[in-house]
């Protein structure tokens, strides 16, 4: 029952058979063996390799299947990015018990060097609402066990709907503990990616990286990007959690290089380092090949979920089709109507998706910030330095025209149709900005909040590793960034929570009554085996358009 299917329009929940983090880790204990922490076998490996060095991983949950994905390794010159080794034939088995005592799916897929080795099945006829296990054999070898579920059906009454957010993982920055803590829990149905699963850059020359990216160059060619992946897909945290729940995920622009638009990036050069149209490619290619994703190049990334009544998602690519970002706050072009950040085909998507849905909530998953936010001048020089360094943008200049703010037509474009319509509970989750928020969106600024005209709410989440504040001022973290805060909340007040320090992720719940959010914050990014410990939680009512603090925490 290996079945393509496109990137549906369609649409989880009673509680998990148990299946403890011990459990995944000992069935993927090759894995973590095999890869230890920051290690990666080189395209000139020789020894003989673990076939299934890069784990297992599933997404994309549709109410009747769900897409897996592996890498094999059949020969030790068929390392990731070498375009070399043979073609060889993986089979793959999908059972409701972990046992695979009586097997529903199976079915077998061809794979090489042209799509380096990676194997992706969209396996369908499954049952809704359904935990199952999945593996992939090549010859003798079995691959570590991992466990994935379907979506509920279109017209169920879904009570609850709980996913961990995470966005923004360089691993030459700190190790993935807030992987780890996720995937410790018992209570997800899925993790929502927000982008920037993965680093561009190369080693730093100053000895700063905790642990060194493979390959040590800015990845710009095709062998690059696929070198890059297969060394995240190597972190034994990172696998776990894959293992464990099936992701939705979507790139924001370290996947290719920073600041990426339609016809260039910030970080890349030409003709050094080539055309950006190649580079895109190529990374494309890869994540493509890489991530557990209904996507292929050429394709569309932007897709839709649904889950029963309760809720559907949209999940954005605000990379592929934008215009280039403005210079400056200043510069009129970020008013003009013919600058995009989604292109008009997306977001005439997004807003008929959002006009024709029955679901109760309309989740969106938005890799950059949509919230207007204007930084006060009360900053001084070097908040205000640590700030473009931290968010944004080219030039100098203390505002963040990277995000929707520097795109304002499309912006004004969804929020009138939110208020037009009367579009009730709707949701936008964030990522990119290396810090929490909570905030309202006003569909006028100016009059906000005298009239209270919130058009929807967005969660920001913070940085799984990457540079946030603290970490560039130099500082301690929660001393000087809380005088920012406040300033930047004073001169927004649609902005209700901000945390500019913290490192970690964020567990959020649906239910009928309201959406809810736990921001966690790691003690030591530096650390694999870090705790991590709540540090606010807000919460969104049916039918309010606000955000309210609670000290209620999702168990």
């Amino acid at each position: 029952m290996n079945a393509t299917s496109p990137c549906d329009d369609r649409p989880l929940r009673p509680e998990p058979p148990a299946l403890t983090r011990r459990q995944v880790l000992r069935t993927g204990g090759a894995l973590a063996a095999a890869a230890g922490v920051g290690m990666v076998a080189t395209p000139t490996a020789t020894a003989e390799p673990d076939p299934f060095a890069h784990g297992v991983a599933s997404g994309d949950p549709l109410p009747d299947g769900v897409l897996l994905w592996t890498r094999v390794t059949p020969t030790p010159e068929a390392q990731p990015g070498s375009g070399r080794g043979p073609e060889v034939t993986v089979s793959w088995e999908v059972a409701p018990d972990e046992t695979f005592t009586a097997v529903v799916a199976h079915g077998s897929v061809r794979t090489g060097p042209q799509r380096d080795h990676t194997v992706k099945v969209d396996v369908t006829d499954l049952a809704p609402d359904t935990w199952y296990w999945y593996r992939f054999r090549y010859g003798d070898a079995v691959s570590p066990v991992g466990r994935t579920r379907t979506a509920p059906a279109a017209d169920a009454a879904v009570t609850r709907l709980r996913m961990g957010v995470v966005s923004c993982a360089n691993w030459q920055a700190g190790h993935f503990a807030a992987y780890r803590q996720l995937a410790d829990r018992d209570d997800l149905d899925l993790v929502l990616h927000l982008g920037d699963y993965l680093y561009e850059y190369g080693v730093p020359s100053d000895g700063s990286a905790v642990r060194e990216h493979d390959p040590a160059v800015e990845m710009i060619t095709l062998a690059d990007y696929r070198r890059r992946h297969a060394q995240y897909k190597t972190d034994p945290h990172l696998a776990a959690l894959h293992a464990r729940v099936p992701f939705v995920a979507t790139w924001d622009d370290h996947e290719s290089a920073n600041n990426a638009w339609s016809g260039g990036a910030e970080n890349h050069t030409e003709p050094d380092e080539g055309t950006w149209a190649e580079r895109r490619a190529a990374s494309q290619q890869a994540y493509a090949e890489w991530m557990p994703v209904r996507y292929e190049p050429g394709g569309r990334l932007y897709r839709r979920f649904g889950f029963g009544t309760l809720a559907e998602l949209s999940m954005l690519d605000l990379r592929t089709y934008r215009s280039k970002q403005v210079a400056h706050p200043f510069d009129r072009d970020q008013h003009d109507p013919d600058r995009t950040i989604a292109g008009e085909e997306q977001l005439r998507w997004l807003i008929d998706g959002l006009v024709t849905s029955s679901a109760q909530w309309k989740l969106i998953g938005n890799s950059v910030m949509i919230a207007p936010v204007r930084f006060p001048s009360t900053l001084s020089t070097r908040e205000l330095h640590a700030l473009t360094g931290l968010i944004g943008p080219i030039e100098g200049i203390p505002y963040n025209v990277d995000q929707w703010d520097g795109y304002t037509a499309d912006r004004a474009t969804v929020f009138s149709a939110l208020r037009d319509h009367g579009i009730q509970d709707t949701v936008f989750l964030t990522g990119d900005i290396h810090s929490g928020w909570a905030c309202e969106l006003p569909a006028n600024p100016l009059t906000y909040p005298l009239n209270r005209n919130s058009v929807g709410v967005e969660l920001v989440c913070t940085s799984v590793t990457s540079d946030n504040l603290d970490d560039i001022l130099g500082v301690r973290p929660r001393t000087l960034s809380l005088a920012v805060e406040a300033a930047i909340k004073v001169s927004n007040p649609h902005v209700k929570y901000l945390d500019f320090d913290s490192h970690g992720y964020s567990v959020l719940e649906v239910s009928p009554s309201a959406v809810h959010m736990d921001w966690y914050a790691l003690d030591d990014r530096t650390d694999p085996e870090s705790s991590a410990r709540r540090v606010m939680s807000y919460r969104v009512a049916a039918g309010t358009q606000r955000v309210t603090r609670t000290e209620e925490v999702l168990r």
